[in-house]
């Protein structure tokens, strides 16, 4: 499975950017996806996940109510629609996939995502 981002950029606070992730090759083997976002000098964290069967949405706090994470199976692509943006959001976003199964999961190459204040 390949994963490819869009959609990054710098935005002011209070503003919107939408991500994409595209994902290509035996995407019938994805259980679940999601995005996760890395800030300079802190640990990569996980935004929120999508589960591919039920739709099953999962936030981290920070952002309920302000991002959407959907999924458009028909196209392989899911999204996470980022709303009232704030600077502690700007991180290098990544997608993810996870398969069926034990072992493995596929990490897009990231997006850059600024937000000043």
């Amino acid at each position: 499975v390949q994963l490819v981002e869009s959609g990054g950029g710098l935005v002011q606070a209070g503003g919107s950017l939408r991500l994409s992730c595209a994902a290509s090759g035996n995407t019938f083997s994805i259980k679940r996806m999601g995005w996760y976002r890395q800030a300079p000098g802190k640990q990569r964290e996980l935004v929120a996940d999508i589960t591919i069967s039920n739709g099953s949405t999962k936030y981290r706090d920070s952002v309920k109510g302000r991002f959407t994470i959907s999924r458009d199976n028909a196209k392989n692509t899911m999204y996470l629609q980022m709303n009232s943006l704030k600077p502690e959001d700007t991180a290098v976003y990544y997608c993810n996939a996870v398969p069926f199964g034990m072992g493995g999961e596929w990490w897009g190459q990231g997006t850059q995502v600024t937000v000043s204040s």
